[in-house]
């Protein structure tokens, strides 16, 4: 029973024995009866159990009294950590964009509404990948091949909310020197300027948006030990090129990225060496190093991300190539790339296709100053093109460690059509390659992989290979 309760029930019973107080006043010189003498215990008993029930009545008061302070109390005290918590979030949502890495913020999104938040002192952090390779040939042992392919170190700088650097040095091959084929070279020196919440633009050397490589080019990024074939030897990765971009993070997931940029030299073509022709466009870019700037190209992409791991896109890229050197100038040299591309990761898949088309116009005229009937001539081809499919499945994670096989399969051609010279004096074009590639990445954690991968050619076998490698990024 509720102490209310009992209160008011033992009060009652006290009021009705206290009315038989003068009936027992008038025999109080009598002997009192056994009646009278239990009425009478009772009556005490019920007075003590009164006082008894004031005192607990009064702690109950007290005690409602001091739990609703210390309700109060912990309100204000909850109301603080609340407001403490939010600014500590606040500062570590900034501190963890401003340490992103630079090639992490290269990709199409760009710098996005969510940066308005960031604070205005200035941030810099150190990023980089790297990749050491073996490649161990099935019929020539003497190609076998250990390399360290590439080291990059970037510095990313963050002057405010609004404005960054993003910079990237690249070593390739360990050794830079005239008697070795090592290379240093700037990969990215750009700044980039927030316009509003759904804008950004950037002036300076960037990664042209092409294909799903390009601009995501990591060891940590791709499956398999070396790039595919499709996005090195038809689309250049990973290809540069000085200008101004803007980038636009758009409704219902699609980003958008156009501008003008440096252009392509056809006159660098080396029609003597058969290393120029395994790359046309990676012969006869010009990686902004004192780039002829006469022609400039048009570059754009679109990328729409709508759907959960899902990601489809194309790009273009057209500009003329003559650049009004002596070999090239006034013949209509003009240089195109487009592609589509697409991804999807679900359920532990990951898939993605790839295809790119390239041309060349104006070669005959280029090409008739180069014209030579040896075996070693290798004229400037008018179209080229690639494409890919490749399907990867995570089969096992523990931890931080997880294995994903995968299988590719892509064809491409970097010869695939040559202008018109007339009778006899037109190049062959070269055969389609296919390749197959099947292998495993090994990751750990976040930033390091280990990759193993054979690959089998369908038109030079000499090329098959079996790959192994690690890399690593931050």
């Amino acid at each position: 029973m509720k102490l209310p309760q009992r209160f008011a029930l033992l009060t009652g019973t006290c009021l009705s024995l206290t009315a038989l107080a003068p009936v027992m006043a008038i025999a109080a010189d009598a002997a009192p009866s056994a009646r009278e003498r239990a009425l009478m215990d009772r009556l005490e008993k019920l007075s003590a159990d009164l006082q008894t029930l004031k005192a607990e009545m009064n702690e109950l008061r007290r005690q409602q009294q001091s739990d609703r302070a210390a309700v109060d109390s912990a309100s204000a005290t909850a109301q603080a950590a609340r407001s403490d918590a939010a600014a500590a979030a606040s500062a570590a949502q900034a501190a963890q964009v401003a340490s992103t890495s630079a090639t992490a913020q290269n990709g199409a999104g760009g710098m996005n509404g969510a940066e308005q938040g960031l604070p205005s002192a200035p941030a810099t952090v150190l990023t980089g990948y790297g990749e050491v390779n073996y490649n161990r040939y099935q019929r020539d042992k003497s190609k076998n091949e250990a390399d360290v392919r590439r080291l990059v170190l970037g510095v990313q700088h963050r002057f405010d909310a609004r404005t960054k650097l993003v910079t990237e040095l690249e070593v390739e091959h360990s050794v830079t020197s005239a008697s070795d084929k090592g290379e240093v070279a700037i990969e990215q020196a750009y700044v980039e300027r927030q316009v509003g919440e759904q804008w950004a633009v950037r002036a300076g050397l960037f990664l042209i948006p092409a294909g799903l490589l390009n601009e995501n080019h990591e060891p940590t990024a791709y499956y398999g030990v070396e790039r595919n074939f499709v996005e090195t030897a038809i689309i250049p990765s990973t290809w540069r090129e000085g200008g101004v971009q803007f980038v636009g993070n758009l409704d219902h997931g699609l980003t958008l990225q156009v501008g003008l940029a440096t252009s392509f030299d056809v006159s660098k073509w080396d029609s003597t060496d058969a290393e120029t022709a395994d790359s046309p466009l990676g012969a006869v870019h010009q990686e902004m190093a004192q780039a002829h700037a006469k022609d400039l190209a048009f570059f754009g992409a679109l990328n729409w991300r709508g759907v959960p791991g899902l990601q489809l896109g194309a790009s273009v890229f057209s500009g003329k190539g003559g650049q009004g050197q002596t070999a090239a100038a006034g013949n209509g040299l003009r240089v195109s790339l487009w592609d589509l591309h697409a991804r999807y990761m679900v359920a532990g898949w990951d898939l993605s296709a790839v295809y790119a088309r390239g041309t060349i116009g104006g070669t005959a005229a280029f090409n008739t100053l180069t014209l030579s009937s040896g075996p070693d001539w290798y004229p400037v081809p008018s179209r080229f093109d690639g494409a890919y499919v490749q399907a990867a499945y995570q089969l096992w994670s523990s931890g931080d460690l997880s294995l994903s096989p995968f299988a590719r399969l892509e064809r491409f051609n970097t010869r695939k059509a040559y202008a018109d010279l007339g009778q006899g004096l037109t190049q062959t074009a070269a055969p389609t390659e296919r390749v197959a590639t099947v292998g495993a990445n090994l990751n750990v954690g976040s930033g390091v992989v280990f990759k193993a991968d054979v690959q089998r050619f369908h038109e030079n076998k000499d090329r098959n290979r079996l790959d192994l490698g690690v890399g690593w990024s931050f």
